[in-house]
């Protein structure tokens, strides 16, 4: 008899800065979600598809949950929290290397509240000795109580074989939602206004990257050659970010842009011409129209 094929919706959540999106990437096998050092990076629910010959997990990557400070926090917060009743399995993700801070016991103590199954990934276990990290998960289990978990490097791709298991024990049969070579819903415009953003968290200051956003203005294909020309506009709040982000002789928006090409065109699989330009927009984060044309939109 043929295995019934399942199928489901996963969403994951943490704080921010646990190693969602890596996770995500590593389990999809390609970059669909940007990775950041700093916290607050993914700012919209992303849907990522992973196809098997038995199954297909759609997982959700949401913002990481965090004291909102204006209006487009109170989004991502928002954002996060939506999926949690209407998915199959909720992955929370905890840093166990750093530990169980405050931030994290409040989203444990929140989903008790949750009817969902959830399945706890203990991340970055790699960062830790066999022993420590035994000493770590004794710790957690005593805590919290919690016996559905996994530790796992998503950096290094350990145990998340272990973790899909896991995920899959809690699926029904279902169809298969999108196509076997889709790897997430959102439009290429989205995904490259992402990569560019990518690259401004990675190359600017602390204090500017939550201030940023990036906007596709237009996506040609040249007609006598191989290649698509890009347009982005990055809005900035201030005067003088507009200066850093553009920097010295136009160096930084020239480095922010060749970066940011050079995963675009892995992503298009074709040669692509950049050209950014840098806008004022003052406090544009607590601006309800500036977010929706930037495409945080809760409607």
């Amino acid at each position: 008899m043929d295995q019934k094929f399942k199928s489901g919706f996963v969403a994951i959540i943490g704080r921010s800065n646990v190693g969602k999106s890596t996770l995500l990437n590593t389990m999809i096998g390609d970059k669909v979600v940007i990775v950041s050092d700093k916290p607050q990076t993914t700012r919209n629910r992303i849907q990522c598809v992973l196809t098997r010959e038995t199954y297909q997990i759609v997982f959700i990557d949401t913002p990481g949950i965090h004291k909102a400070r204006n209006k487009l926090g109170e989004y991502m917060v928002k954002t996060a929290t939506s999926t949690l009743d209407e998915v199959d399995v909720i992955v929370l993700v905890l840093d166990i290397a750093d530990g169980i801070g405050v931030g994290d016991k409040k989203i444990i103590e929140m989903l008790k509240e949750v009817q969902t199954p959830i399945i706890v990934a203990l991340n970055k276990a790699d960062k830790l000795s066999s022993q420590e990290l035994s000493k770590r998960i004794e710790e957690f289990k005593r805590e919290y109580k919690i016996d559905d978990f996994v530790a796992v490097s998503a950096l290094l791709g350990v145990n998340l074989d272990q973790l899909e298991s896991k995920i899959l024990e809690h699926l029904d049969e279902g169809p298969k939602y999108y196509p076997d070579d889709m790897i997430t819903d959102q439009p290429e415009r989205v995904i490259i206004a992402e990569l560019i953003r990518e690259k401004a968290l990675e190359l600017l200051r602390e204090e500017i990257p939550h201030g940023i956003g990036v906007e596709i203005t237009s996506i040609r294909e040249r007609e006598d050659q191989d290649l698509i020309d890009i347009f982005a506009t990055i809005y900035v709040e201030k005067k003088s970010h507009k200066g850093i982000v553009i920097g010295k002789r136009g160096q930084m928006l020239k480095q922010i842009g060749q970066k940011a090409r050079r995963d675009i065109e892995h992503l298009l699989g074709t040669q692509v011409y950049i050209e950014l330009w840098v806008k004022i927009t003052e406090d544009w984060r607590n601006n309800i129209t500036a977010l929706r044309n930037l495409g945080y939109d809760d409607r």
